[in-house]
């Protein structure tokens, strides 16, 4: 048996090949008298082989059964296509029928909207559009190690299950093995955490900011990229229970050169997808999302713009739009700003900074003016915000401080404190939620078709 020649490795072919072997599912079978032709796909590519099968081949006796989504394996010479648009066919010398799919199989050749296909997310990858946005999804993960593996990060694993709730990310999962029906009690009538799995309430992770930080403090630059959650009951295009987010921390590092890193890393993936994925993104800027490849060409054509959030602010109470949520300086933007601010006023992404500390989480520096803090968010056209991040509070006093003003127990966060006792350096982070950056450049408007198998209220 010949080795497995994938499709697109036989569409991108120098030269015409012998003796090949092609296996796939069948995506579409024409009959002709005395042959058939067969569009086969692999997964590995957006593309089609087209395989020719005379009727007198081995095997071509299973023909009748072949529908749309069966199995097969086709032996044959790659050679030269007459047809339009194709440079490439397989002249079978053998076909074999792998796994029958009957004429119920869901996917036949028509149209599929979205909300059918997440019906059936068990067989949705085989389409075009779930397929292209995986294949992204692959190329964008290992592009993300290779921006920050190329600029001296260490790649380190933090948490999945946390006593610890990066307070102010999210609503939190509980992770137990108590009996729900009659958890053990105390005294007091409440729950006896003390006699759980942990021996105290433990969650799954919203972050691995706090945990990042530590090591930061022991190996300089380090990030995480690895799932989080989050128990918000949000039914929005833009939220999803289960995600993935990579958590940068950077020692030495204020918040120009957070914002620095933030930017660079946006338009290294940009950039990636419109060179990597060049079919797939075609394919969305076709049938998904109008313009999509000339929006991604300018986000790395340009810098990014920089503006204050007072600037900020400033700039949405002149623009004489009638906002469905009031500007107010001391709120964080709603959507809406976000896109006016990026697709209307700036025309392109932009990072605002310096937000005002009621806002923002405890751990966030606080600027000399005592109002604001040194955080960032990164705005891009047709999502809104795609990172968030900040220079960490170094200063032990300042930080006890602000623990205090959040109602947090000091003593809980000893380890973190410890940072500052014991060599505190400057440093900051930020958080890219990996799926809104697929929404990004693929174009998507929802976050469940981005990932395989998404996790929602109600949907697991």
């Amino acid at each position: 048996m010949p080795p497995r020649l994938k499709v697109r490795h036989a569409l991108a072919s120098a030269q015409p090949a012998a003796g090949v072997e092609v296996a796939g599912w069948v995506r579409t079978k024409r009959d002709s008298k005395g042959f058939s032709f067969l569009e086969v796909n692999d997964g590995s590519c957006l593309r089609n082989l087209q395989a020719v099968v005379d009727h007198a081949v081995p095997g071509a006796g299973d023909l009748p059964e072949i529908l749309t989504g069966a199995s097969v394996r086709i032996t044959g010479d790659l050679v030269p296509s007459p047809a339009k648009g194709q440079a490439w066919e397989l002249k079978a010398t053998s076909l074999a029928l792998v796994g029958r799919a009957d004429a119920a199989f869901p996917l036949q050749k028509k149209g599929h909207t979205p909300e059918f296909l997440r019906s059936i997310p068990h067989l949705r990858a085989r389409t075009n559009r779930i397929g292209s946005a995986l294949r992204v999804r692959s190329v964008m993960a290992m592009e993300i190690h290779r921006f920050f593996q190329d600029r001296g990060f260490a790649y380190v694993h933090t948490p999945v299950i946390t006593a610890s709730d990066c307070e102010g990310a999210g609503e939190l999962f509980r992770v137990t093995t108590l009996d729900p029906a009659s958890p053990p009690k105390g005294a007091d009538g409440k729950v006896d955490w003390a006699a759980d799995f942990f021996g105290r309430q433990a969650y799954l992770t919203v972050s691995g900011q706090l945990e990042g930080e530590t090591l930061a403090c022991a190996l300089g630059d380090v990030y995480t990229f690895g799932p989080t959650f989050r128990a918000e009951n949000s039914n929005t295009s833009r939220h999803a229970s289960e995600f993935w987010m990579i958590e940068p921390e950077m020692a030495f590092c204020d918040l120009a050169g957070d914002m620095d890193v933030a930017e660079a890393l946006v338009q290294h993936l940009v950039r990636a997808a419109l060179e990597r994925c060049a079919d797939e993104l075609a394919f969305f800027d076709a049938y998904v999302s109008k313009g999509l490849l000339e929006r991604l060409r300018g986000i790395v054509a340009q810098p990014f713009a920089r503006v204050s959030y007072t600037e900020a602010v400033e700039l949405l109470l002149a623009s004489g739009q009638a906002f469905e949520f009031p500007v107010r300086w001391g709120e964080n933007f709603q959507a809406e700003h976000e896109r006016w601010l990026t697709e209307t006023h700036f025309r392109r992404p932009v990072t605002v900074h310096d937000y005002p500390a009621s806002a923002k989480p405890f751990y966030m520096r606080r600027n000399d003016d005592g109002r604001t803090v040194a955080a960032m968010d990164l705005l891009v056209p047709g999502i809104g915000e795609i990172v968030g991040g900040s220079q960490r509070e170094e200063r032990l006093d300042l930080l006890e401080a602000a623990m205090r003003a959040h109602g947090l127990d000091l003593e809980g966060y000893g380890w973190y404190l410890d940072l500052r006792r014991f060599g505190t350096v400057p440093h900051a982070g930020f958080g890219l939620g990996f799926e809104r950056l697929l929404m990004l450049v693929t174009g998507e408007g929802n976050i469940r078709d981005v990932t395989a198998f998404p996790r929602t209220p109600g949907h697991a």
